[in-house]
């Protein structure tokens, strides 16, 4: 599956249908915070890491997760990514361990991703 760069807004069906072309029940994404876009569809959120810093990300305002499309809203997103370890920025963990990063990260999906 190849990335794309998601900067308007999607459907969960849209999330759905890339989700069944590739694990079936998630998709891999890469929310950049600053510019609030997303990548998703690669096969490792660091393929999705890459295409964005490419594009002109940097990479202190990246942060995977997973989505799973077919889960009510407050269990669709998973913050769990290897690119997310970053102990120069605090982060020692898979996950996203500063609430107000996590705020911004589902706010970012919230408006980019629409039932």
């Amino acid at each position: 599956m190849q990335t794309e760069i998601i900067d308007t807004t999607v459907s969960l069906a849209y999330l759905r249908g890339l989700a069944a072309a590739g694990f079936g029940d998630l998709v891999k994404a890469v929310v950049d915070i600053e510019q609030k876009i997303m990548a998703v569809g690669g096969e490792l959120h660091s393929d999705e890491e890459a295409v964005l810093i490419k594009r002109g990300s940097e990479q202190h305002h990246l942060w995977g997760i997973n989505i799973y499309p077919d889960l009510d809203e407050d269990e669709r997103i998973e913050f769990d990514s290897m690119i997310n370890i970053r102990p120069a920025q605090g982060n020692r963990s898979h996950g996203v361990d500063d609430a107000a990063t996590r705020d911004l990260i589902l706010k970012v999906v919230g408006e980019l991703v629409r039932r």
